[in-house]
């Protein structure tokens, strides 16, 4: 597992089911094309799991 995550907001959740709409909030994404450094952790894996059709994920 790497260290860190930068997870980029590629697709707009504007027609997408409230709880994704959430869960990219929760990641920090709040734009598009928007990027963020998360840790790597169970946690976090498993929220990018739930909305990966909305973000692109690259191990750092």
């Amino acid at each position: 597992m790497a260290e860190k995550l930068k997870v980029t907001l590629v697709k707009s959740p504007i027609g997408a089911i409230p709880k994704h709409k959430k869960t990219v909030e929760a990641l920090g994404l709040k734009k598009l094309n928007k990027t963020v450094e998360l840790p790597d952790n169970e946690a976090v894996r498993g929220m990018i799991w739930h909305v990966r059709h909305l973000v692109k994920v690259e191990e750092i």
